[in-house]
């Protein structure tokens, strides 16, 4: 019997077993994994970008409208968003759930590249609009070809000067390791009484009569069966909450189906390269392509260790996990979404296309469109790998590059859907799931969770006093100023 289940023992369940054992010190917790360790799917840090998504300088949120004004709504509500996610973290450095914040993060900017004059023009709108608002203040439109040289050597060089350029450049972005801060908030749980339990894979989940539910568990080492009882289930597996969510038999996820996307980057280790580029920098999506798959080169801390990493290329499998199945994709294709699923194929053909042509890509073809960002790039310098796998919501139709919460109507049961941002965005994503799955104690945890998260349910645009003292407060608590 255990008061709460968490099924994958990723950086979501990990931040829900936090920000649980904070409200409720006495509540049993039980964490079900079925990888040898913690953060073995998306929150490895090679199977993401590690990007502290905060809306600064991914140009997929914000969109040129057909006036040509520039709409920051997604931009703001993802930056919005990170704030909440970057003071928790800020708590768990002060309070000690977590170790030595260069353990996880590390400060570096977040950088808007375009190439020609009518996408530099593009850019200084899109600076323009965002410029009022506080949550975004600091950042600095760079035209001039000496200042980018200045400020990014590596992509400079060998770069034809008469060729306009632009950046956004915002100094106060992050690089996170999510897998190193997964494992220290599972570890701070498992300090605090949670049971962990890898090896393990969910193979049923049904409601008992006293509304409880009932998990089968398989030991994939030994082959052992058990069950155990919790009160409350959070289904965190990646892409493989679809299916567990399926399995559940709750309503709310009758309709629902997902798409698998796989990506693959370039790393680079050479020293005299990951010297010259200190910085996170976005392009603008290809044409017809996602919006999720704009490219972008990255400065990454790993394990002490400095990295480039250029992508996403996108990659197929149906299956749903990096270490999934198969089987994974036509298993999770049923009646009640099969009309939905078959609809998403048949209205996104532009994406099959895009992936056609991803697929028939050569690690030559790579290297030619690193050089957008790299033009004096050595094909030798560059390895392949391959990154997590992402599921992709299908719902009524239309393809979802969001995340979505889907919740039993008595909140007993929860699961996260979707990729985009994913990891930036956990905390509020988890403070969500607690206000619809505990509304009878939601209500009495308001202090404890404002000592976390002091401007949480409040609109930091709207309040620019607030945030520069919640900013200051989580720059020293998190050493990034």
């Amino acid at each position: 019997m255990t008061d709460v289940a968490l099924i994958g023992a990723g950086i979501m369940s990990a931040t829900l077993g936090a920000i649980l054992r904070r409200l409720e010190p006495d509540a049993s917790i039980t964490i079900v994994e079925r990888l040898d360790a913690a953060a073995g799917e998306s929150s490895d840090p090679w199977n993401n970008a590690g990007t502290g998504h905060a809306g600064l300088c991914e140009l997929f949120y914000t969109p040129e409208r057909p006036d040509g004004s520039i709409d920051i709504t997604k931009a703001v509500r993802v930056n919005e968003q990170f704030q909440v996610t970057r003071q928790f973290w800020a708590h768990a450095v002060e309070s000690g759930l977590v170790d030595h914040p260069r353990s996880f993060l590390h400060p570096i900017p977040h950088v808007s590249f375009v190439q020609g004059a009518g996408a530099v023009d593009y850019l200084r709108r899109r600076h323009r609009a965002l410029a009022g608002n506080p949550l975004f203040a600091g950042t600095e439109l760079i035209t001039d070809f000496g200042d980018f040289a200045a400020r990014l050597p590596a992509m400079s060089a060998g770069r034809d000067p008469e060729v306009p350029v632009g950046l956004d450049w915002a100094p106060h972005g992050t690089d996170v390791d999510f897998g190193a801060l997964t494992q220290q908030l599972i570890g701070y749980c498992v300090r605090g009484g949670a049971a962990v339990r890898f090896g393990h894979e969910v193979r049923s989940l049904e409601r008992e009569s006293d509304g409880r539910w009932r998990v089968g568990l398989v030991n994939l080492r030994t082959g052992e069966t058990r069950r155990i009882l919790a009160k409350f289930v959070f289904i965190g597996a990646g892409g493989a909450s679809l299916g567990l969510l399926q399995r559940s038999g709750i309503p709310e996820v009758r309709g629902i189906g997902g798409f698998p996307i796989g990506g693959v980057f370039l790393r680079c280790g050479a020293a005299e390269l990951t010297s010259a580029h200190r910085a996170k920098v976005y392009g603008l999506p290809a044409q017809g392509a996602p919006s999720t798959t704009a490219p972008h080169l990255d400065a990454r801390q790993v394990k002490g260790a400095s990295w480039l990493l250029f992508g996403p290329f996108a990659s197929w499998s149906p299956k749903f996990l990096k270490h999934g199945r198969a089987t994974d994709l036509p298993r999770s294709v049923r009646l009640d979404n099969m009309s939905s699923t078959l609809g998403a194929g048949l209205r996104e053909r532009q994406l099959v296309g895009y992936l056609l042509s991803q697929l028939r890509r050569t690690h030559a073809t790579r290297i030619q469109a690193l050089r957008e960002f790299l033009p004096e790039a050595e094909d030798s310098d560059w390895q392949q790998i391959r990154a997590g796998q992402r599921v992709q919501v299908i719902r009524g139709g239309q393809l979802d590059f969001g995340t979505t919460i889907v919740h039993s109507a008595d909140g007993s049961i929860a699961g996260l859907l979707g990729a985009s941002p994913g990891a930036s965005t956990a905390v509020p994503a988890m403070l969500d799931v607690l206000e619809r799955c505990f509304t009878g104690r939601f209500g009495t945890w308001q202090s404890t969770l404002t000592q976390m998260v002091p401007s949480w349910g409040v609109r930091l645009s709207d309040e620019p006093e607030l945030f520069t003292q919640v900013w200051e407060w989580g720059s020293r608590q998190l050493q990034l100023d």
